[in-house]
């Protein structure tokens, strides 16, 4: 049955969104938008870049783009969780401390340090 469940009697097939380059410019746009010392989820850029429930092909582009290229560090999971594991956990929490960034615990301070996106600017 390779790539369905069942699910109350009815086949459903997990599909994957297909590549999209309107779609990740739209995502690096918004990315971009993320100023120093502030953080937003997978789910915010994908909403802010208008495609809502996209946020695992946010993490997808996160993980392809070439060093450098993006803030990767602003992006973080839901309740400002870092996702990442290991070393890669730990630059993105050094990174972002080095931008002033505060955590309480694991977790980020959101209530200071959410990016509220201006959807109107990036036209």
């Amino acid at each position: 049955m390779g790539g369905a469940t069942q699910i109350g009697g009815t086949d459903r097939r997990l599909l994957r969104a297909p590549k999209s380059e309107p779609r990740d410019a739209a995502f690096r746009k918004a990315i971009r938008q993320i100023p120093r010392g502030k953080v937003a989820t997978y789910a915010q850029v994908a909403a802010a870049a208008g495609y809502p429930l996209h946020h695992r092909q946010v993490a997808r582009l996160l993980r392809q783009a070439p060093t450098g290229s993006l803030p990767w560090q602003r992006v973080v999971g839901a309740g400002g969780q870092i996702k990442l594991r290991c070393e890669a956990g730990m630059e993105q929490r050094t990174r972002l401390e080095m931008e002033g960034v505060r955590f309480h615990g694991k977790r980020i301070d959101m209530v200071e340090h959410q990016h509220r996106f201006r959807t109107w600017e990036f036209e």
